[in-house]
Parts: structure tokens; sequence; C-alpha cells
């Protein structure tokens, strides 16, 4: 399905326009994604954007966006639909109250019916008014059963449901797949898929993205913020810290109305960035090399 009025150039300035600082490749893989009508599938370490695509996809398209979050034991149902059974329970007691009512049969029927349908995220996308954005968010989450089921909805436009047969989709979703790698993924869900990796960003990247973000910050601070980060990256960590903990701590400095990094400073405000004890330890006891490292340890030493 071409998307009418859509160019590589103006994908890339859509996604810009709405914060998101794309490099090429990004706004080529969301391109063809549109023009193939594929899914995409977007793997990174946590953190680096691989979500913020499809909110800023949906934004860019003028359609809503419909997240599915994939978890262990995930199961269809869950994902596509469930009966209301609360009401259909309700109905059937006002049928056996109701001496002119419907027979047996024809009050079961009445009860497997949409009236008594709740839809959750895949069902609600293949029956949405218009194309929405639909976000699979960390299908490798999920179990290898559920992604085996996710093939014939993405192959077909989909959905078999007993009481109702085949609901097949009304406008075809835009897909986005994102993944941690924390399994991998089968082949046959690959080949259905565009994929592009999304990496930590580089120095002057990173740096654009916290001034876009972040606009009240200090020109210097936000190079230090930044500059601290890429070396953080460069440690032994168990949980790395992606560009959503640069903006978090971005933020939360900028509020404090902080205009350059000190020790004490970073010793106290390592929570917002780190998520683990031992990396949080760790941290504390090379703040001077990490200081070294990115040259201005002059700046940072306290008085």
């Amino acid at each position: 399905m071409n998307i009418p009025g859509h160019t590589l150039s103006s994908v890339q300035t859509l996604l810009q326009s709405r914060g998101y600082i794309a490099d090429e490749y990004v706004a080529m893989s969301v391109y063809l994604a549109m023009q193939l009508n594929k899914p995409l599938l977007i793997e990174g370490p946590a953190g680096v954007g691989k979500t913020e695509i499809a909110k800023v996809m949906a934004q860019a398209l003028n359609t809503d966006l419909i997240r599915l979050q994939c978890y262990e034991g995930l199961d269809a149902h869950h994902a596509i639909y469930e009966w209301n059974y609360q009401h259909q329970l309700l109905f059937l007691k006002m049928g056996e109250n109701d001496k002119d009512g419907q027979n047996q049969e024809a009050l079961e029927k009445t009860i497997f019916s949409e009236k008594f349908l709740l839809k959750r995220p895949l069902l609600q996308a293949l029956t949405h008014s218009k194309s929405p954005v639909l976000l699979i968010d960390e299908v490798d989450r999920a179990d290898e059963e559920f992604e085996s089921f996710l093939l014939e909805m993405l192959s077909d436009w989909q959905i078999t449901i007993p009481e109702l047969g085949t609901i097949k989709a009304t406008h075809v979703p835009h897909v986005i797949l994102t993944g941690n790698r924390t399994r991998e993924l089968s082949e046959a869900l690959r080949r259905r898929c565009l994929y592009l990796w999304i990496d930590y960003p580089p120095f002057e990247k990173e740096l654009a993205i916290v001034k876009s973000k972040v606009e009240q910050i200090d020109a210097t601070l936000a190079r230090q913020i930044t500059a601290f980060m890429q070396a953080l990256r460069e440690q032994r960590l168990n949980k790395v810290p992606g560009i959503a903990e640069t903006l978090d701590w971005a933020q939360a400095l900028a509020g404090m109305h902080i205009t350059h990094l000190e020790k004490s400073l970073v010793e106290s405000t390592l929570g917002v960035i780190l998520k683990d004890w031992q990396d949080i330890r760790e941290t504390q006891l090379s703040l001077s090399e990490l200081f070294e490292k990115v040259g201005i340890k002059s700046k940072w030493e306290d008085s």
C-alpha cells in the first residue's frame, strides 16, 4: 500500500519535526516499511528509541497508535480478544426472567456476537477505521508459540474467531515490532519483516538529542552529560543506560538549574541513570577515571 505524498526526504523531515533525530538509514527503513506495507522489526539495546519510532510514525501519518506489550506467557486471547463474561451472564439471566424472551439457542447465538466482544490490540488494529500503527513491543519476551501465531496474521492480515469466523483487516495496519534480543526470534518471523538495528548514538547525535528534548538545558551541561554517558557505556555494566536515561538525567539537572557537573552531584544522582546497585557502586569507585577519560576533570572537582 503506497502512502501518497511521502518521499524519503519527507519521512525524515516528518520524524525530525516531531523531535526524532533520525539518521538516513532509519528514515529509509520507515519509508520502505510504509511504501511496501511490510512489518518493520527494530532491534537494539534498551532505551535507544525503538518504541519512539512507532509513536512518531503514528503522529506523522495522523493515525492511532495501538500497542501490544509482550511478556512471557502472553497468549492469543489476551492479544486478540476476550468475551465479556459478566455481560454475557447478565444477558442470559435477563433472558431467563423474560417469559417472552428468546429461546436458549438464540440466546447463545446473541451472546457470542460483537456486542459482547472485547477487542484486544491485534483485533483492534485489524478492525480500525483507518490504518493504525500497531506496535508489538518487546516481541522477544513472548513465547515461541505466540510468535508462531503472529506469522499467520502478518502474512494474511486476518484472525479467526471460532464463534464469529474469519475477520479480515478493514485497513492493513503499519506494524512495528521491537526486540532487545533477550532470545533469538525465528527465521520465519524475520523473513516477513524489514529489519532495522539501532545502536547507542555517537557523541554528536546524542548531544543533538539532548538539546532537542531538553530545550532549557545549559550548553556546557549538555556536553558534559553526553560525554559522561558515552564514557559510562564503555564500562562493564550489568544494565547499560540508554538515551532514555540520558534524557532523564538532563531533564532532572536542568530542572535544578545546574550549569555544570561536579563530583558530588554525579555521585548523588547516579540512581537516575543506573538501575543496578553493583553498577552504581562500581561507577562511584571509578568516577575519577571517568572524569579524566572525558577530559573535563578540572571542571568537576569539588572545591
